[in-house]
């Protein structure tokens, strides 16, 4: 499989990241208000693409303010 370019990772990081974090917080979310059951199925990926649409730009904008809040938090090398 062919890699993307190292200048890719700043976008391909946030996009991996708000996939799997948008999944796992909407499958929550939905089971939590609709339980287990069918309509579990039926109603979770419109939740996580409505997640999803939030989580990637958010995560585009915040990653780097949250970079320089840990790193202002812990002892530089």
């Amino acid at each position: 499989m062919k890699k993307f370019p190292q200048a890719y990772a700043r976008f391909l990081m946030p996009l991996v990241l708000s996939v799997f974090m948008s999944a796992l917080v909407s499958a929550v979310a939905t089971a939590t208000s609709v339980g287990w059951g069918p309509d579990f199925a039926s109603r979770w990926p419109s939740a996580w693409g409505a997640s999803w649409i939030v989580a990637f730009p958010s995560l585009l904008f915040l990653l780097p303010v949250v970079r320089r809040i840990v790193a202002w938090m812990v002892v530089q090398p």
